[in-house]
């Protein structure tokens, strides 16, 4: 009986998976006690449709093949059971189910050895009634359940589903719309599912689908049709409650066949699986479509004129035929056949073009379905003439052979060779100045105009006051490029490159120049063609200035606050002087710092020409604050969150290259350095207000007290908060004391006076909001009594993890008073001196007036004070008759006790020069109060100094 209830939880779990889920894991429990599950019930199915109803073994002993015994009740003999069928006993079926179980209409399927599955194949309305499913016993011992039932209902087929049986014809594009009307009277809850379906040759070919609704109200087209419902010209419609329409908005050819609509019914079985009950078919309609009549166009695209060696190509395009079609192409020149593609693709070329693509100067290709290409790839007189092209719409006949629809010829293209003309260049810089830095990169763009044909290139230079040029760079019609004696050595190749932007323009790069590059440069272009014995040649000139870099190089730094608030964001920026607005040239940038008080600069960051950013070794926090922004000639140094260590000068160094030192690690061409700037850092000013008025309480005796700490206002900013607690006793000689401190890490510590356990556990502080602490005080007793207030600091939390007290406040005071309990201690006043000797030994007295009720138990306390150290308590002798001392060490010097009633004594052995001083007492009475009943100080009293002096030993 112990695993009812994980049975219970177990089959909670399985009633929400499907049947065959159920199954599996069933299949797979462990042998234990024996357990018969059925479907859960109760199951609702149609007449004349099949059911299943699944059954399970677990836990049982004995072969792992079980056999199952199923039988009914029926609701007009709910007492009387009718066998139905067994696995295990061929005549186990009653009179009523033996024809059926022999013609296989009611079968058990085995699904496992443990798991099995009753069919009925079609029902009849008197198959409704409950179901039992038994397991004959294989155990050693009856141990658990060997049967289980479920109910059945057999309900009416109330679906139908009705389209009136029509012929129809129709044209390729046309719309079409049919409808299905779909009716059900069932009692039960129950879902529809609709689909359309089209049958094709005459029924033989298995139906396709269309699109259906499905029982969750989800439009599904067929994977024929997913394109054309994603495009809303297939739909399906569900008007009104029964009727469900069928919109093809272009008919195609593939639609044509027997469309009929097929509509089910489910229910949804309590295991929360859904089950179809019904299903019906529509009669059919006909359709025929009727395939559009297509014409169609080709035409051919061509230039009028080519180049002498340059690409020739022309492109055959069909225009207005069928996608579904298959097409043929050939070439005319001349109304010579020349190149043709057939419909597989298949190439044929005559044989002069057969052998110019084999050497890869010639190809033929099909670019899409209605496309095809013939380029020649270096075209030459022989190519010139009158091209055609021709299409054939070509269909597959019924032995695999290809028939010709139709054919059309585009309109005849004629393409001409073209002549060398005459030509001009021009030559340019690239970002139209003429006049560069030193160091700078300079590109020059040589361009020739005229119809295109193969060209090179030459590049000379003219030095100032000389009239020799020099070869710069060259590139050939091939793309060979060679360098001038001057510009092809090790140190000078990188700083050189020509590069073919088009057929017709050319750019030189000079990446770094000198100042010996100024001067003329001129660029000659050639033309060589198969007719011509010798080249054409053109030429254009520029003349170019290189300003030098030993001008004056100035840096400017700046700063919008050179005050700068703690916690702060400031910026700086580094500007390069606007004489070299139009500079180009590396610049390397470095951010210097000069901390305050020292007399060095260290490096911060420094960004090189490449854009590598390499930081100092020095205040690492920097590194972790700062921020760089660069352009060509301002930098920006944005430092977040200043703190003090920030405070001190700063200045920025740029030094110039030009792009030939870069390669060779040479020096700057210019440096320049900044004036220094200096930053401040200012602190911020506390706004701490904390709550000064005057405060009083009177409590009773052992109450419980909360003193109040109150801010009125606070700094803005990470700012925490720390509160010190002190107490001044209402005795005249008794000295300010610190009760304990909750520092700004929220870490107490306890006054000397209130460190002991007892102490702590009276006396302890809570923050009760952002804006109020509360002091609170346990059993509050006659040594209470006084005044009481805080101190709070605010603290800020600086960068680099120390704390900067931004200031503090004392608040007002709250006297403590306890109400009058009628008891009065009284501590005899008398001042006296007295004297003892270094290394002796003294005692001093401590009298009451009277010795107090016979239920009060009385403590004492002895202060001592020097005017040099300050007061301190000695020796505290407990109202229980425990001696506490101030300070460890003392018991071996001093020893406190009762010498009568009303007299104290506190003894001094071997006294030093140091005990030199001024001694008082302190008495408490102490009486039981409350329920339970604890030790409280009702009341207490001090005595009066009494001077001692220590005389030397000799």
């Amino acid at each position: 009986m112990a695993r009812i209830p994980h049975m219970a939880f177990f089959f909670l779990f399985l009633s929400n998976l499907p049947l065959w889920s159920q199954l599996k894991i069933f299949a797979k429990l462990s042998i234990g006690q024996r357990e018969v599950t059925v479907q859960k019930g109760p199951l609702f199915r149609a007449e004349g449709y099949p059911v299943s109803i699944g059954c399970n073994v677990t836990g049982h002993q004995g072969p792992s093949e079980q056999h199952f015994q199923w039988s009914i009740y029926l609701p007009t003999a709910p007492e009387r059971e009718i066998q139905i069928v067994s696995t295990k006993d061929s005549s186990f079926s009653y009179a009523l189910y033996t024809q059926r179980v022999r013609s296989r209409e009611i079968y058990v399927e085995r699904l496992q050895g443990n798991s099995v599955l009753l069919h009925i194949s079609k029902l009849q309305m008197e198959d409704a009634g409950e179901y039992e499913c038994h397991t004959p016993n294989t155990d050693g011992k009856y141990f658990g359940s060997y049967s289980a039932k479920t109910y059945l209902t057999v309900i009416p087929d109330t679906l139908s589903a009705t389209m009136s049986s029509q012929t129809l014809n129709k044209e390729e594009g046309e719309p079409l719309e049919l409808m299905c009307e779909v009716f059900k009277a069932t009692a039960q809850h129950t879902h529809l599912s609709v689909t359309w379906y089209v049958m094709q040759e005459g029924g033989r070919s298995q139906a396709t689908k269309i699109i259906s609704l499905s029982r969750d109200f989800m439009l599904i087209p067929g994977p024929s049709y997913t394109e054309r419902f994603a495009a809303s010209d297939v739909r399906l419609d569900k008007l009104g409650v029964t009727s469900f329409r069928l919109s093809i908005g272009r008919l195609q050819p593939s639609d044509q066949g027997q469309l009929f609509c097929e509509a089910m019914e489910w229910i949804q079985d309590p295991d929360k699986t859904w089950a179809f009950i019904t299903k019906k078919q529509t009669d059919q309609t006909t359709l025929r479509v009727q395939p559009e009549v297509r014409n169609f166009q080709v035409n051919m695209t061509a230039e009028s004129t080519f180049a002498e060696g340059k690409p020739l190509e022309l492109v055959c395009l069909v225009v207005g035929s069928s996608q579904d079609l298959q097409h043929q192409g050939v070439w005319f020149l001349n109304d010579i056949e020349i190149a043709s593609v057939n419909a597989d693709g298949v190439l044929g070329l005559e044989k002069g073009y057969k052998e110019r693509a084999s050497q890869g100067q010639l190809q033929v290709s099909k670019l899409s379905p209605k496309a095809f290409s013939l380029k020649i790839f270096s075209a030459g007189p022989e190519d010139e003439g009158t091209y055609r092209c021709e299409v054939a719409e070509m269909v597959r006949a019924r032995m695999g052979s290809w028939q010709v629809l139709q054919k059309k010829q585009s309109p005849d293209s004629h393409v001409h060779l073209r002549k060398p003309a005459a030509r001009s260049v021009s030559v340019s810089t690239k970002n139209k100045q003429q006049a560069v830095w030193e160091g700078e990169a300079l590109t020059l763009l040589c361009k020739a105009d005229g119809t295109e044909s193969p060209l090179s290139v030459s590049w000379w230079h003219f030095p100032l006051d000389q009239t020799q040029p020099e070869f710069v760079a060259g590139m050939g019609q091939d793309g060979t490029m060679r360098l001038g004696p001057s510009y092809g050595g090790p140190s000078n190749h990188s700083s050189i490159r020509l590069e073919k932007v088009d057929w017709a323009t050319f750019q030189l790069d000079i990446t770094s120049i000198a100042i010996t590059d100024r001067g003329t440069y001129e660029c000659r272009v050639s033309e060589r063609t198969r007719s011509q014995v010798r080249d054409l040649s053109w030429t254009q000139k520029i003349s170019v200035t290189v300003k030098s870099l030993e001008s004056s190089l100035q840096v400017i730094l700046m700063s919008r606050q050179p005050q700068v608030k703690l916690a702060d964001t400031f910026d700086l920026s580094c500007i390069v002087s606007a004489g070299y607005s139009d500079l180009k040239v590396p610049l390397t940038l470095t951010w210097q710092f000069q901390p305050a008080g020292s007399q060095v600069f260290h490096q911060l960051i420094r960004i090189t020409h490449n854009g590598a950013i390499e930081w100092g070794n020095f205040l690492s926090q920097f590194q972790k604050k700062t921020k760089v922004s660069q352009s060509p000639f301002r930098s920006q140094l944005f430092i977040h969150d200043a703190a003090q260590e920030e405070a001190g000068t700063y200045q920025c160094k740029v030094e110039v290259y030009d792009r030939n030192s870069l390669h060779t690690n040479s020096p700057p061409k210019a440096t320049a350095i900044s004036h220094p700037l200096r930053i401040a850092i200012t602190l911020p000013k506390s706004k701490l207000k904390v709550n000064l008025s005057s405060q009083v309480q009177e409590l009773s005796i052992n109450s419980n007290a909360e003193i109040e700490c109150s801010i009125l206002s606070l700094s803005t900013g990470n700012v925490q908060l720390a509160i010190i607690w002190y107490f001044s006793p209402i005795s005249a000689n008794a000295s300010l004391l610190k009760i304990l401190e909750m520092d700004q890490t929220n870490v107490v510590k306890y006054g000397d006076e209130f460190h002991t356990p007892r102490r702590k556990q009276k006396f302890y502080t809570e923050k009760a909001s952002q804006d109020l602490f509360q002091l609170h005080i346990q059993n509050v007793d006659d040594g209470d009594q006084g005044k009481y207030h805080c101190t709070v600091e605010e603290w800020l939390l600086l960068t680099n993890g120390t704390w900067y007290k931004l200031g503090g406040e004392k608040s007002g005071p709250t006297e403590l008073k306890l109400k009058p309990t009628g008891s009065k201690v009284r501590v005899s006043k008398v001042d006296g001196t007295g004297n003892a000797t270094e290394h002796g030994e003294v005692a001093i007295r401590c009298s009451l007036e009277h010795s107090g009720s016979l239920t009060s138990l009385f403590s004492v306390m002895w202060y001592w004070n020097r005017e040099s150290s300050g007061s301190k308590m000695l020796v505290h002798l407990r109202h229980d008759g425990l001696l506490e001392y101030g300070e460890e060490g003392l018991s071996k010097h001093l020893y406190c006790y009762r010498s009568s009633p009303t007299d104290f004594v506190l003894k001094l052995h071997r006294v030093e020069m140091e005990d030199a001083g001024k001694y008082w007492c302190k008495v408490a009475e102490w009486q039981l109060h409350g329920n339970p009943s604890k030790w409280v100080n009702q009341a207490s009293d001090e005595s009066w100094h009494m001077a001692l002096m220590v005389l030397p030993s000799g």
